[in-house]
């Protein structure tokens, strides 16, 4: 029961809409209506600007690691353990139920998790995001090559099949989130940062 508890608490932690509630408040916009129509940090940043931007995108980390140490005191959660629940908080972000399980991509909530749970892991995930960003200016792209490298980064780093499993679902994750970017690269109509809009 109490795993189950932590579990439903943590997908309800990583549904809060930081970005939508952002636009909203800023802007008087639904975030979904707008730009690319995500609720992230990116399309924040598009429509409302950096410091919204970088904002949402704290915050949406905060998510992804305080669902992976909120419940350690009190509960003899597992390595794995903890990072299902940061799974749960990423789905929350994904497919949050307070907007019609409509949400992000997941990225900066699955970089909050990394951080709490295997933050050599993270440094890898973030190092690699930010070789590819620099070199190709697509952040959708730096997204994905950071999600390959995930289950990389830990077989490298040593963990444990359970966690390893875990990961490959973080990764898997993100690379299907981004499916309309992944169109859009491979038809050479992916934005770059800075670039032309595109929804």
């Amino acid at each position: 029961m109490s795993v189950a508890l932590a579990l439903a608490g943590s997908y309800l932690l990583g549904s809060f809409p930081t970005a939508y509630v952002a636009v909203k408040w800023l802007k008087r916009i639904d975030v979904r209506t707008v730009g690319s129509g995500n609720v992230g940090a990116t399309n924040v940043t598009r429509v409302a600007g950096f410091g919204a931007g970088a904002a949402v995108f704290l915050i949406d980390l905060a998510k992804g690691a305080l669902a992976v140490w909120w419940l350690t005191p009190w509960l003899q959660l597992t390595p794995a353990m903890r990072l299902s629940c940061g799974l749960a908080a990423i789905l929350g972000h994904n497919f949050p139920v307070w907007l019609g399980f409509r949400g992000g991509k997941g990225v900066a909530t699955t970089i909050g998790v990394l951080l709490a749970a295997m933050p050599l892991v993270a440094g890898v995930c973030v190092a690699v995001w930010a070789v590819v960003y620099l070199i190709f200016r697509y952040v959708s792209l730096a997204s994905l090559a950071a999600a390959v490298a995930l289950p990389v980064a830990q077989a490298i780093t040593g963990q444990g099949l359970a966690e390893r499993g875990v990961g490959a679902l973080f990764a898997l994750l993100i690379i299907v989130r981004h499916h309309a970017n992944i169109r859009r690269l491979l038809a050479g109509t992916e934005p770059r940062s800075g670039g032309a809009k595109t929804s």
